[in-house]
């Protein structure tokens, strides 16, 4: 996994909301919230996995609303943030974070009605591989979301610390089908990049947000959109 170790690190872990979820980020974290919502709904009573859960932002939402959720990340740092937004929800007994690898889910088949990863193929070094071991634990749905090869994010991918994988839609419905899996939703959103809403302030974020959605609804910003969500059941 491409920045694995500067992932880890219990710096990192305690930023790691607020660098990237204020200012502008609120926004960004609305969104994503609001498309696994839409994409897993309803999750009363479901039992869901959630690959690289990082801090623990979609995990403790699904439990709020009745999901039996376990969160998996390979940090330590990361889960510990988890267990307290858990402890604070008063949702600890609808959560299990667990350390593991994504690539080798200590998980029999079909465990799961609903696995989903968030911000994490971008940094998959055998994305074949991730997809398949989430298809194989879950015996109806699997949702993740990718960064896009024809996007903005292109122009200054370069200057991320750990880079970006870039995905094109015949590569991801090559993914899926090798997984076994079926397509049966992709939506793509965010012509302006994650990077340039995090560096402004939250009130002049929602203005670009208008423009952004705006040519977001034409076939030109389903062709420009920097990040896709992807919907498939086994």
């Amino acid at each position: 996994m491409k920045g694995e170790e500067w992932y880890q690190a219990d710096e990192v872990a305690k930023e790691y909301d607020a660098k990237r979820f204020s200012r502008g980020g609120r926004l960004i974290d609305r969104r994503e919230k609001r498309a696994v919502l839409e994409a897993l709904n309803p999750v009363e009573n479901r039992n869901v996995l959630e690959i690289a859960c990082g801090t623990g932002r979609f995990t403790v939402m699904l439990a709020e609303r009745g999901a039996d959720i376990v969160g998996l990340d390979i940090s330590s740092a990361m889960l510990s943030q988890g267990r307290e937004k858990a402890r604070s929800a008063g949702v600890r007994d609808h959560i299990e974070f667990l350390r593991g690898d994504a690539a080798r889910l200590p998980f029999p088949d079909d465990h799961f009605d609903t696995v989903f990863a968030m911000r994490f193929f971008h940094l998959a070094d055998t994305p074949a591989k991730f997809l398949a071991e989430m298809c194989r634990v879950s015996k109806r749905q699997v949702f993740f979301d990718t960064f896009n090869d024809r996007s903005t994010r292109v122009l200054y991918n370069w200057l991320l610390p750990m880079g970006s994988r870039l995905y094109g839609r015949t590569e991801v419905e090559r993914l899926i089908d090798g997984a076994g899996l079926t397509l049966t939703d992709a939506s793509h959103d965010f012509v302006l990049p994650y990077g340039f809403y995090r560096k402004i302030p939250n009130p002049l974020a929602g203005a670009f947000r208008n423009a952004d959605t705006t040519v977001g609804g034409t076939p030109l910003g389903d062709l420009l959109a920097s990040v896709s969500y992807w919907s498939a059941t086994v």
